[in-house]
């Protein structure tokens, strides 16, 4: 009896060992463990509605910011002070980072909205050229 409590114990831990080095060290292991945690994020996030109103707040105060910094640069590109111009150039510059920031955003956290996007949030900023 006592045998097979001993061998029962040695295979239990074979398996959990076996487990431990699956989805801790091998590529197929670690991608079930990583896939089962995206898709619970995914689910969460969707689900959530302060996530969703997080991102659709970011994505307005990005776009509001990059209104901005457009305007002043259309205001002051063609100014004959070179002062001004410079503004010019900087909110350019403001604007350009932000529509990359705001484009990466967006893809990133798509997902959250599946597919349904409000009406006033943009899908990309262009850049100023």
């Amino acid at each position: 009896m006592d045998n097979k409590g001993t061998v029962i114990a040695a295979v239990l831990s074979v398996l959990l060992i076996a487990a431990i080095v699956f989805f801790g060290f091998t590529p197929g292991g670690r991608a079930i463990v990583n896939g089962y945690r995206t898709t619970m994020k995914k689910v969460d996030d969707a689900t959530v509605y302060e996530t969703k109103k997080q991102v659709e707040d970011s994505c307005r105060s990005m776009m509001a910011s990059y209104t901005s910094d457009k305007l002043i640069y259309d205001q002051y590109k063609e100014s004959e002070s070179k002062e001004k111009q410079g503004w010019a150039e900087q909110a350019k510059m403001r604007a350009n980072k932000t529509a990359a920031s705001y484009n990466e955003y967006v893809l990133k956290n798509s997902f959250v909205w599946g597919g349904n996007v409000p009406a006033d949030i943009k899908s990309s900023l262009p850049y100023v050229q």
